[in-house]
């Protein structure tokens, strides 16, 4: 079974919680939630800093949305080694990670961030980072996977408009 650590705009995007994003995107971002919940693993960090992000952003006792599903589903797993795998982040100072895969890069990071990267890299695997539409990831991907971290951009049309939009006359990188 393969692991995944989920950013938390993918349970956003999946909700219809983000605007201006396709709607293939929407689908897209769904259906990967739906598949981690049938076939893979989630990776988290053991201080549920990650689920309390996922719970913060989400509704999961009142809406209906893809997002809340797969955080309900999360939840119910976080016990469970064979559908939820917690890894141990030690803060160095607040949201710095000892498990950062690049120290040189973390402080580049957005500090909410950071505790994705590190949990990738604090799992044996190095599984990858699922990203939906936060298009500062691109300006990581290659530190991060010379680190050996791979971010798995669902929607890159989306991510690359983004880009575009937010760092305009700079080269979108390609995810």
């Amino acid at each position: 079974m393969n692991a995944e650590v989920v950013d938390t705009n993918v349970l956003l995007v999946a909700n219809g919680q983000h605007q201006d994003i396709s709607p293939e995107c929407v689908i897209t971002c769904a259906q990967r939630l739906e598949q981690l919940t049938r076939d893979k693993i989630l990776v988290v960090d053991d201080g549920y800093e990650i689920v309390r992000e996922y719970q913060n952003k989400t509704q999961p006792r009142t809406a209906k949305g893809p997002g809340d599903a797969f955080l309900k589903w999360a939840l119910r797993n976080l016990g469970n080694p064979s559908r939820c795998y917690r890894v141990t982040l030690n803060e160095t100072h607040p949201s710095m990670y000892a498990q950062f895969p690049d120290p040189v890069l973390q402080p580049q990071f957005d500090p909410p961030d950071r505790k994705f990267a590190a949990v990738a890299n604090a799992h044996p695997d190095k599984p990858p980072i699922l990203q939906a539409a936060d298009c500062k990831w691109l300006n990581w991907m290659s530190p991060l996977a010379a680190a050996g971290i791979s971010v798995d951009f669902l929607c890159p049309e989306d991510v690359c408009r983004f880009y575009r939009h937010k760092f305009p006359g700079k080269p979108v990188p390609v995810p």
